[in-house]
């Protein structure tokens, strides 16, 4: 079924005239339309795209499912309108996403008001084909960015020198712009799981954490690798040899219908009997497609099964505060016997000299 035939069945489970989707990844998902200001009505007879004159041509060229609506007045009173005119009442609406002043201006009248939370969400959790292919470039091309970065690293850049380079050659390769805030963390700084880059300067002897992706085509990835400057540490190397084991394990071992608890464990059971378990304190991975945390989260506080078609990181670290950190990160497809993993650079763990 496809993704509006989805929404029409989510309409007849909840008992919905209609939803109004407001948010920019879920409109852009459902209707193609690439524009920053506009909201879709869908009901089981209509699709209206509701945006303004700067916006008509484009929408019209994009949203070819979709009836375009010229707005003439503000937006949400636009959608009342429309809500009105077609005797539209249960409506649902992103709960998670809608801002309380908009709630209650969209919530004056006849509309009763019925959050569909995450449930667009949970659709674009399994991608389609057309989608799969985007996300395989945009790691194509983080995956030629670090194999450029190992030609120019070298100590004495600062970490924001190596980030500028690393966005520069994703621009060059064809990238839209990076999908997150570059993460540069050397030395004892690679203790921080999100530490963006700095003006510390890289020094022999340091381990360097790259945790980066591109934005291609309205698409994510997401990747991290770590090198040395240097020789580093012999703990250092110890934990990377750990981390390494431990993601290897998980790329090995997960498929699909395992609970994201049990996709979890895979890493986390090892580092824990490596002794490195309050170390390792974030989840294993998590969804990407058209931003860069999405369903599912392969987390042991979380819920679900992975998918066939779930596009997900698999992302295992260890964070020794006043020494360092390791984390090693792929973006992986899920499929019917397991997994397809989509960046393919090495992980082998690098010594610059």
């Amino acid at each position: 079924m496809n993704k509006l035939g989805q929404v029409h069945e989510l309409l007849e489970q909840k008992k919905l005239d209609a939803v109004v989707i407001l948010s920019d990844f879920n409109r852009r998902y459902l209707s193609e339309f690439t524009g920053t200001s506009g909201a879709l009505i869908i009901s089981p007879n209509h699709q209206y795209l509701v945006t303004d004159f700067r916006y008509i041509e484009q929408a019209k060229n994009q949203a070819s499912e979709f009836e375009i609506i010229n707005r003439k007045s503000d937006l949400i009173s636009e959608i009342k309108a429309i809500l009105k005119k077609e005797n539209l009442s249960n409506v649902g609406f992103e709960g998670h996403e809608v801002s309380y002043d908009t709630y209650i201006e969209l919530n004056k009248g006849m509309i009763t008001l019925i959050s569909i939370s995450d449930a667009i969400e949970k659709i674009r959790e399994v991608k389609s084909q057309s989608e799969i292919e985007i996300i395989k470039k945009a790691a194509q091309i983080v995956d030629e960015t670090y194999d450029y970065i190992l030609t120019i690293a070298k100590a004495g850049m600062t970490e924001r020198e190596v980030k500028a380079e690393l966005e520069s050659k994703m621009l060059h390769l064809g990238a839209d712009g990076p999908s997150f805030d570059t993460i540069v963390a050397s030395g004892h700084r690679g203790a921080l799981p999100h530490g963006v880059a700095s003006d510390k300067i890289i020094e022999q002897g340091d381990m360097v954490t790259l945790d980066f992706g591109a934005y291609y085509k309205g698409y994510c990835s997401d990747i991290t690798r770590t090198f040395a400057i240097g020789e580093p540490d012999p703990k250092m190397k110890e934990i990377y040899d750990i981390v390494l084991k431990a993601q290897q394990k998980a790329l090995d071992e997960i498929k699909p219908g395992m609970t994201v608890k049990e996709a979890d464990a895979l890493s986390r059971d090892f580092i824990e009997a490596h002794g490195y378990g309050e170390e390792f304190g974030h989840s294993l991975g998590h969804g990407i497609g058209l931003d860069i945390h999405e369903g599912p989260l392969l987390s042991k506080n979380a819920s679900g099964q992975l998918q066939v078609n779930n596009c997900v990181t698999i992302e295992p670290g260890i964070y020794v505060d006043g020494l360092g950190g390791v984390r090693i990160e792929d973006d992986i497809l899920m499929t019917e016997n397991g997994c397809e993993v989509f960046t393919k650079c090495t992980k082998d763990l690098i010594i610059l000299k």
